[in-house]
């Protein structure tokens, strides 16, 4: 499985507004396009960090789902306005599970 580990800082000030936006319009958007999304998370020692996760079964999937995604109208027209003055800076990290690998319900799946 690939995730990527994802960390915002936001304008201060602005971290509710993106978290409410996230929780309604972002995330069931995200998810519509086929992938699976954890988060938002709020930074216990930022203020103005949120981090969240995204998954994939494969690089493959990733690119294309993400292709669909950001080439769509959906992140043109309804997030990507909304969202992109929010954000001063993000980060992101791909990684893949190992073997051992063990999700949130202790199974190798998330």
């Amino acid at each position: 499985m690939i995730l990527e580990i994802r960390r915002y800082t936001l304008h201060p000030g602005k971290r509710e507004e993106f978290i409410q936006f996230f929780e309604a319009v972002n995330r069931p958007a995200l998810k519509a396009a086929g992938m699976l999304v954890f988060g938002p998370m709020r930074d216990t020692e930022d203020q103005d960090k949120v981090h969240w996760l995204r998954a994939f079964q494969t690089m493959e999937e990733r690119e294309r789902i993400k292709e669909a995604f950001y080439g769509g109208p959906v992140w043109a027209d309804e997030v990507e306005p909304v969202v992109m003055p929010l954000i001063a800076h993000f980060e992101a990290s791909v990684v893949s599970t190992t073997e051992g690998f063990e999700g949130f319900k202790g199974t190798p799946e998330l």
